[in-house]
C-alpha cells in the first residue's frame, strides 16, 4: 500500500496488523480478537484523518496511485465493453478512451480520460492529458450514440489538455469549444462524472451535461494549484494556499451550484475499496440514468442550457447619460 504524508499515522498500524496476521499464520495461533482490534483502530484513525482533510490534501489524494482509473470502472460495471478508436480525422488518441458497454444490460456510450498505471502506460497515456484529436474521438462517439439513442457517460480524470506545441497547431481550443457546442445539443442524456482530476478546459471538453457529479475526494477546477501558485506568486511552494483560495473541493462546487451532487467515497478513499467504488458508482448511474431518461430530449436540451446559463453571478451596470452644460452666452 501506498501512504500519502498525511496518511503516516495509518502505515504503522496497518505494519502492526501485517506482523500480527503472520505471526498468528507461521505459529497457528488464534489472534482475531487482536485483529479486530486493529482493525477497528484503523478504521477510527481513518475517520479522523478524512473527516478533516484540507483541500490540498483532496487535491493528493485525487491522484493518489492507487485511484482507480476510468479502465477499471469500465471493467468492473460493464459488460461486453468494445473500445472504439480514433477521430477519422488525424489518429487514435490514448489519453481517451470510450466505447459502448452494457450496463445491466443497458447499452450505453462511456468515455473518459485514463492515465495509464505505470510507467510504460502513462507515457502511452500521455499521462491522461489529451491532443485535439481525443476531444475529436469523444465528440464522434458521443454523436454516434445520439444517432442510435445510447445515453452518454463520461469520467473525467486529467491535469488539463495536452498545452504542446503541436496540439495548439492541431487546433486544441476549437475541438474542446466544438466538444461544448455539441454537447450542449446533444438529444440523449449525458452524466459527467468527475473520479479524479478536473483540471482546466481538459475537464470541461468531456464534462458538459445533463447531470455533473463529483467523487469526494476530486477537484475541478479552471487550473492546478501548483499553476495558480507558480503564476501568483512565480514558485510553486505556496500551492497549499492556492488550493485553499480556488474553491476547488466537491463542497465548493456543489455551494457555487456547478455540479448536482457528491457521490461518497469508500472510508480512507476510492483506492482503498476500489471494487466497492465502483459498484457505490455504477448505482448512482443507473438511478440517475433512470430519471433522466423520462424526460423528453427538448425538455432535457432545455434544462441543460439552462443550468449552464445560470452560472456565475454578474452584474449589469446602467450608464447614465450626461447631459452638457452650455454656458449662456452674452449679446
Amino acid at each position: 500500500m501506498v501512504f500519502l504524508d498525511f496518511e503516516k499515522p495509518l502505515e504503522s498500524l496497518f505494519e502492526q496488523l501485517e506482523k500480527i496476521k503472520q505471526v498468528g499464520a507461521e505459529g497457528d495461533l488464534d489472534v482475531a480478537a487482536m485483529v479486530e482490534m486493529l482493525e477497528k483502530k484503523i478504521d477510527s484513525k481513518r475517520k479522523e484523518i478524512y473527516d478533516n482533510l484540507t483541500p490540498w490534501q483532496k487535491v493528493k489524494l485525487s491522484r493518489h496511485p492507487e485511484r482507480p482509473y476510468t479502465l477499471f470502472y469500465i471493467e468492473e460495471m460493464c459488460d461486453n465493453f468494445v473500445e472504439l478508436h480514433g477521430d477519422r480525422c488525424f489518429g487514435d488518441d490514448k489519453a481517451i478512451v470510450g466505447g459502448l458497454a452494457q450496463l445491466d444490460g443497458k447499452t450505453i456510450m462511456i468515455l473518459g480520460q485514463q492515465k495509464g498505471t505505470n510507467t510504460k502506460s502513462r507515457q502511452y497515456r500521455n499521462f491522461g492529458m489529451a491532443n485535439p484529436e481525443g476531444y475529436r474521438k469523444a465528440l464522434r462517439l458521443m454523436k454516434l450514440a445520439e444517432r442510435f439513442g445510447f445515453p452518454i457517460v463520461t469520467l473525467i480524470d486529467t491535469p488539463g489538455a495536452y498545452p504542446g506545441i503541436e496540439a495548439e497547431e492541431r487546433g486544441q481550443a476549437e475541438a474542446i469549444a466544438r466538444n461544448l457546442f455539441e454537447m450542449a445539443q446533444l438529444q440523449v442524456p449525458i452524466i459527467c462524472i468527475v473520479i479524479g482530476e478536473g483540471a482546466s478546459g481538459g475537464a470541461i471538453g468531456i464534462g458538459l451535461g445533463d447531470r455533473v457529479y463529483m467523487l469526494e475526494n476530486t477537484w475541478y477546477s479552471v487550473i492546478s494549484p501548483e499553476s495558480c501558485s507558480s503564476i501568483l506568486w512565480r514558485s510553486w511552494d505556496y500551492k497549499e494556499q492556492a488550493a485553499d483560495a480556488l474553491k476547488l473541493t466537491a463542497d465548493d462546487m456543489l455551494s457555487f451550484g456547478i455540479i448536482d451532487g457528491i457521490i461518497k467515497e469508500p472510508l480512507g478513499g476510492a483506492h482503498s475499496k476500489p471494487k466497492e467504488m465502483a459498484a457505490i458508482l455504477k448505482g448512482h448511474i443507473k438511478k440517475t440514468l433512470a430519471k433522466l431518461e423520462k424526460m423528453k430530449p427538448a425538455k432535457r436540451i432545455d434544462a441543460r442550457i439552462n443550468k449552464y446559463s445560470s452560472i456565475g453571478v454578474y452584474e449589469t451596470i446602467v450608464e447614465k447619460e450626461k447631459v452638457e452644460e452650455t454656458e449662456p452666452t452674452v449679446g
